[in-house]
C-alpha cells in the first residue's frame, strides 16, 4: 500500500493578495491571512487545502500530499536522503520537501493535527422521476459555513510521462487508472494519465494527479470537491456574478464521472468545482482509454479545459 493517504494542498505566489483572497472568498473557501501567507480551508477537518504568498510575478510552487504516518513519511524521505523538518504551519506535524523529474516541489507532511469540521452545504431531499424523497415540504438549503470541502486532484504537465509516473509510483504508490494512448505509426503512443493513491480495499478518487505528456513543465489546474450539484451551480453563479473569469464547463467528463465547472483566479491559474466523482479500490485495476474519451463528456462542451 502507499504510503500517502491522499493529496492535501497546493501552494502559489500571486501577485495580489487581497485580490486572490477575494477570489477565493467568492469560490467558496474559508480564508485568512497571517503574517503575508494567504491560507484557505474547507469543510473537511484540514487547517490547510490552499496556500499563497504575494510575490512580483505569480508562480506555481508546490503540491502537498498527506503521509499515511511519521514511519511513512520517514520511508519518502529516506528514498531520496531528504531531511525531515518540523512544518511551521497551522497543525504542525512533519514535513518533507522533494523535487520531482520536472522541478515541480512536492512537499509530504505527517501528522498535521486537524482543525474543526465545518458546517457543510446540505439541502433537503431530491425528487426525480423514479423515487421521491421530498413529500410534503419545499426544497430546504442548509446554511454552510463554506462551500469548498477539499482538494481532490491537481493536474500537470510534464516533460516526460514515463520518468516522471515512475518518480511518483516509487515515491507516493500511485496507480494508473486510465492511461491515455494513441497509435502514431503503428507505435502506441501515451498521452498522460490519471493517477490514484493506492490504499488496498479502500475507495479512493479516480484520480489524484493527472498528468500530462506535454514535453514542457506547468501546472493545469486543482480541483476542489464541492457537496452537490446545487452547490456547484450556486458557485457557479456567484463567481459570474462577481465578474470573476470562467474557463470551461458546466458538464461532466466521462473519465472519473466528475461533474465540472472550471474558472481563473485574478493570475490566470485555473482552479475546478467538481462534484460526483467516480471511486476505486486496489483492485479496480489500470485501463488504456482513448483521446475522444478525454476529450469527451456525457453532456456539456467537448475538449480540454483552458484550450
Amino acid at each position: 500500500m502507499t504510503g500517502i493517504k491522499d493529496v492535501l494542498y497546493v501552494r502559489f505566489c500571486v501577485t495580489d493578495l487581497q485580490a486572490q483572497q477575494k477570489f477565493l472568498d467568492d469560490f467558496g473557501f474559508q480564508t485568512r491571512i497571517d503574517d503575508g501567507l494567504l491560507m484557505a480551508r474547507g469543510t473537511d477537518g484540514s487547517p490547510y487545502i490552499y496556500l499563497a504568498e504575494e510575490a512580483s510575478e505569480p508562480a506555481f510552487v508546490s503540491v502537498g500530499f498527506a503521509a499515511e504516518s511519521e514511519a511513512a513519511l520517514r520511508d519518502i524521505a529516506a528514498i531520496d536522503g531528504t531531511p525531515i523538518e518540523p512544518n511551521p504551519l497551522s497543525g504542525g506535524g512533519l514535513i518533507a520537501r522533494l523535487t520531482d523529474p520536472n522541478g515541480f516541489s512536492v512537499e509530504v507532511v505527517a501528522d498535521i493535527a486537524d482543525s474543526s469540521l465545518l458546517t457543510v452545504a446540505g439541502r433537503s431531499g431530491f425528487n426525480d422521476g423514479v423515487e421521491k424523497q421530498r413529500l410534503g415540504e419545499r426544497v430546504a438549503f442548509a446554511a454552510p459555513e463554506c462551500l469548498v470541502k477539499r482538494l481532490g486532484h491537481v493536474v500537470l504537465m510534464v516533460n516526460d510521462f514515463g520518468e516522471t509516473f515512475a518518480w511518483y509510483q516509487r515515491r507516493l504508490g500511485l496507480l494508473i487508472s486510465d492511461e491515455i494512448v494513441m497509435d502514431k505509426d503503428g507505435q502506441e503512443q501515451s498521452l498522460g494519465s490519471f493517477t490514484r493513491c493506492n490504499r488496498g480495499e479502500e475507495y479512493v478518487d479516480h484520480h489524484t494527479v493527472f498528468f500530462i505528456n506535454a514535453g514542457h513543465a506547468d501546472f493545469n489546474h486543482a480541483a476542489f470537491e464541492v457537496a452537490n450539484w446545487d452547490v456547484l451551480m450556486q458557485s457557479h453563479y456567484l463567481l459570474k456574478k462577481a465578474g470573476h473569469q470562467h474557463s470551461f464547463g458546466v458538464g461532466k467528463h466521462i473519465l472519473g464521472s466528475q461533474t465540472f465547472d472550471y474558472w481563473k483566479d485574478p493570475n490566470g491559474f485555473m482552479l475546478e468545482h467538481f462534484t460526483d466523482g467516480d471511486l476505486f479500490n486496489e483492485s479496480f485495476g489500470s485501463h488504456k482509454r482513448s483521446p475522444a474519451d478525454l476529450m469527451g463528456t456525457h453532456w456539456g462542451p467537448d475538449g480540454m479545459p483552458g484550450q
